[in-house]
């Protein structure tokens, strides 16, 4: 039986800023399950169903996860 899981290969940063909306991506692999776990332990929330998809190498996965505390930001003028 074929597994999607597979070992991480690139580093992932640990997220130092704290935006209100993320979407994480990755390998479906310890190291994904990790970073989804360490967004909530910093008080992120699940939003909305997990996604997989198969590039023709390995299974991707993403979860997307909010920071209702986070303050807002006007980005409208951002990178004008």
């Amino acid at each position: 039986m074929q597994t999607c899981a597979e070992p991480q290969r690139e580093e992932h940063p640990i997220m130092t800023e704290f935006l209100r909306y993320r979407l994480l991506t990755g390998p479906d692999d310890k190291s994904f399950c990790e970073r989804v776990s360490a967004a909530l332990d910093q008080g992120y929330q699940l939003h909305g169903s997990p996604s997989i998809t198969f590039n023709g190498e390995r299974c991707i996965v993403a979860q997307a996860v909010v920071l209702q505390s986070a303050p807002r930001r006007d980005y409208r003028d951002e990178g004008k």
